[in-house]
């Protein structure tokens, strides 16, 4: 999605113009390959979008950054960009110490550092407590403006739901979410609008409560196009270790399915040497996956979807469906080039943090919040079906309708 002429000039052209957006970050952590770094530094040094060098019609000018590590980056920004400020507290950095609301868009990003975890594994990141801190200058300000949650909008779902219903009930925009809905596809496909879905997957590779998000992501990103658009989802069941490999003998998901996710796969680890076929049986599965994870869910029109944690087979989050009607099984790959230790900016942040300017330009969401709000409460049933034994959990809560944008957001350049 393009910001338009219009858009732009509206916002200046030159840095740190005084009639341009400002925008305040509260971040957990700035080092080098945080998302906070990832994010931020791309507001104060721009980034490369559609062949060239593209600076955000906004600046960020206030900063909060609650833990400091080795490495930390605050101090080396604040020298370099002096029309940033950075602030000891949430509502200072939104205030510019004024006591009221001052700027016009929030990102919040909670994601590193070092916070408890609990007894389910979840780390307890602060993206409601900084929420809630927003929400305060919002209220003693008698004003709103956009804010972006990177990732998903909180570990506990009442607190998520909760951020939904405030920003709805406030009125300001809210978007979050992961970059794989909104970075590249190889090959760049758009899954067509009112297919008729029978069974959707996504294979990838990582941790629950973690890389799972960036998996149910990938298929609420794609499977929320189909006819009648989101249903919400009925139940969910979490299988893991031996449990998972027993599952897949069985065929609880299809495994058609899962052999097209990995023929797009770019990471695939060969399962034997020499001129082969790379391509892994079960055996091979199992040696080299140590630790398998799915979460397998109903939604309420009967589709089916499935996402697979892989690690050790593949670095990359593959998509496939069965499509009513289709001979061919519907696959491509979400893209994310990863930071190779050379540079310290992953690409697929770029668009990521172009939709998050559109939004503080138009003052509207490029893609439904519903979506991350979805997500997010998948995650959260995920991890709870494995910390009570891979129980199958029925979801009520999880009654989430909503409709897909006309125009999908993922990076076609």
């Amino acid at each position: 999605m393009q910001l338009t002429r219009r858009q732009i000039l509206a916002s200046a052209a030159l840095p740190w113009a005084p009639n341009r957006p400002k925008i305040a970050a509260l971040i957990t952590e700035y080092r080098k390959f945080s998302h906070g770094q990832h994010i931020v530094d791309r507001f104060l040094e721009g980034y490369g979008w559609d062949g060239e060098h593209h600076h955000p019609a906004m600046d960020l000018v206030s900063l909060y950054v609650d833990q400091h590590p080795n490495g930390d980056l605050t101090e080396d920004r604040a020298k370099r960009f002096p029309g940033m400020k950075v602030y000891k507290t949430i509502a200072e950095a939104l205030t510019s110490g004024t006591g009221k609301l001052a700027v016009d868009g929030v990102m919040l990003v909670g994601e590193h550092g070092k916070y408890e975890r609990n007894e389910k594994g979840q780390t307890k990141y602060p993206r409601y407590e900084f929420f809630k801190e927003i929400v305060k200058v919002f209220e003693a300000s008698g004003r709103v403006v956009p804010v972006f949650n990177d990732k998903h909008l909180s570990w506990n779902w009442d607190w998520a739901k909760e951020m939904y219903d405030t920003a709805r009930r406030m009125k300001f925009p809210l978007m979050a979410g992961s970059s794989l809905p909104v970075t590249w596809r190889t090959p760049s496909l758009e899954f067509p609008t009112g297919a008729r879905v029978e069974e959707a997957m996504c294979v990838c590779y990582g941790g629950v409560d973690s890389y799972d998000f960036h998996g149910l992501e990938t298929l609420q990103g794609m499977v929320e196009r189909r006819r009648g658009g989101e249903t919400g989802v009925e139940w969910v069941q979490a299988y893991r270790g031996e449990n998972f490999w027993k599952a897949y003998q069985d065929k609880v998901w299809p495994t058609e399915l899962v052999e097209a996710a990995l023929c797009r796969s770019h990471t695939l680890v060969p399962a034997r040497e020499g001129f082969n076929n790379i391509f892994p049986t079960l055996d091979d599965m199992k040696r080299l996956v140590k630790n398998p994870v799915a979460y397998r869910y109903k939604h309420s029109d009967g589709l089916m979807s499935t996402m697979i944690l892989l690690s050790g087979l593949l670095r990359d989050f593959n998509f496939s469906a069965k499509l009513t009607g289709q001979k061919d099984l519907f696959s491509t790959q979400m893209y994310l080039p990863m930071p190779d230790g050379r540079t310290t900016l992953a690409n697929f942040f770029s668009p990521l943090v172009y939709n998050a300017e559109l939004m503080y330009l138009t003052g509207k969401e490029t893609y439904p919040l519903e979506r991350t709000l979805l997500t997010t409460g998948l995650t959260a049933a995920g991890v709870e079906s494995l910390f009570q034994g891979q129980k199958q959990l029925k979801t009520p809560h999880l009654n989430i309708r909503y409709q897909a944008t006309k125009e999908s957001t993922f990076w076609r350049s």
